[in-house]
């Protein structure tokens, strides 16, 4: 109810029998309203360090680069070779692996790792390198032009070193049918092997005779 002598301004509507007075907004909030207007273009412009006056972006490439810095092995990705050879060398760890492969990796190098879309895992040719650290960063990084996803984004440190032991124990175990040998033999290089496809492009047919 209206008090009387109350001249506060009443607004046009009614709901109900009720109307409202047509009160200011209160000043406190005009003017936490003003300081975010102003606050706004400080923050866009130079987000947690105005000081130094930084971009967003220079401010997110500044902090992942101090942390990477104070966790050089986050993400698996800085195995050193050593350390692969103690993940390979452990049952413990195929095993592992092994389960890994065969929910994430069967449908393109199938389940023996004789290769099907993806390249056969089991001969002594290599697309992005057959050791073990090499075989890591491909798991790790993946192969996007090849389809082959970067499986560091989606599976855990620990399980990419699993997955890189059972692919490495792939090696030799001459699966039915397998996939003809892609890339580059181990331990050749990429100009020896080029030279090698290509004599052997050049090559005669062998030929055979019938005896009579």
């Amino acid at each position: 109810m209206t008090k009387a002598g109350d001249d506060r301004p009443i607004m046009d509507h009614e709901y109900d029998g009720i109307q409202e007075y047509d009160n200011p907004m209160p000043r406190w909030w005009i003017l936490l309203f003003i300081v975010t207007i102003i606050a706004a273009p400080v923050y866009y412009l130079a987000p947690g360090d105005i000081g130094a006056g930084a971009k967003k972006t220079e401010v997110y490439d500044k902090e992942m680069a101090a942390f990477a810095a104070a966790h050089p092995n986050m993400g698996g990705v800085n195995v050193t070779p050593e350390q692969m050879a103690v993940i390979v060398a452990d049952k413990a760890e195929i095993e592992k692996g092994k389960a890994l492969f065969a929910t994430t990796c069967i449908s393109c190098h199938r389940a023996d790792g004789g290769g099907l879309i993806g390249p056969n895992l089991t001969d002594d040719y290599w697309i992005h390198g057959g050791s073990p650290v090499e075989i890591h960063t491909t798991i790790d990084q993946g192969v996007l032009a090849k389809g082959m996803p970067n499986w560091g984004k989606i599976l855990k440190p620990d399980q990419i070193n699993s997955l890189t032991a059972y692919v490495v124990s792939l090696h030799g175990t001459n699966p039915a049918n397998p996939k003809a040998p892609d890339g580059v033999l181990a331990g050749a290089t990429p100009a020896s092997a080029a030279a090698a496809a290509a004599a052997a492009a050049a090559a005669p047919p062998a030929t055979t005779t019938k005896k009579p």
